[in-house]
């Protein structure tokens, strides 16, 4: 990927000034829990996001703090993983339109008991999608937050992101997409940007950051074979 000095909006000079707007107006300064450059380490290996601590804070925690009501799914991948996830449409971050997707820390006996009383199915791009039963979603609401995944409304330069998160430590492109993975072990983030497509940070517990680095390394390890 190409560094270019220009930060890409797509989104129009008005909408451009509107976004400035929101970060350098005096008086006009977004929360700074808003921001997804804020991170928090309250205690070693731990993150806290969007006024969230992974591993402790819990969707329904988040929903009180993003005052919006997500919508809980469980989703099976093509290779048959499950994960409980609770996904918000449409959030006012820093005056920027967001998507938030939280995924819950459910034991995987639980989650297969769930699929097993799973009130619908549907299909999508990347699996399968399945209704949760009223319990099951209080369940859900309940659990810790294992990870957080931000998508910006807008796209991003990899400008901005060098300019409040720094170089990142290791940076991975996936095999046959372009797509790039930039990595900060330290803070548990993992953004990938490419392609055309607007950015992705994904959130995770310090501690947990290896399972999610996994999967890339051992794809870019077969690349160069």
């Amino acid at each position: 990927m190409t560094t270019e000095s220009k930060i890409y909006w797509g989104v129009g000079i008005f909408s451009v000034v509107i976004i400035l707007g929101a970060f350098l107006i005096p008086g006009n300064r977004p929360d700074k829990e808003d921001l997804p450059w804020h991170i928090e380490h309250p205690a070693p290996n731990s993150v806290r996001i969007f006024g969230l601590t992974l591993g402790q804070s819990t969707p329904g925690d988040a929903e009180a703090r993003f005052k919006e009501e997500g919508e809980p799914s469980l989703f099976k991948s093509p290779t048959g993983a499950l994960s409980a996830e609770l996904f918000f449409e449409q959030l006012n971050l820093a005056g920027l339109r967001s998507r938030v997707v939280l995924t819950a820390e459910i034991p995987d006996a639980e989650l297969k008991a769930m699929y097993e009383r799973g009130l619908r199915m549907a299909g999508t791009g990347s699996g399968k999608k399945i209704t949760l039963t009223p319990d099951d979603i209080a369940v859900l609401r309940k659990s810790p937050i294992s990870s957080l995944t931000y998508m910006p409304g807008v796209k991003v330069d990899e400008t901005l992101f060098l300019k409040r998160f720094g170089e990142p430590s290791q940076v991975i492109k996936e095999e046959g997409r372009d797509t790039t993975h930039w990595l900060y072990p330290q803070h548990g983030l993992d953004i990938s940007m490419g392609g055309g497509e607007k950015p992705l940070l994904q959130y995770v517990s310090p501690a947990e950051f290896e399972k999610l680095v996994k999967p890339l390394l051992k794809q870019a390890a077969q690349s160069t074979k």
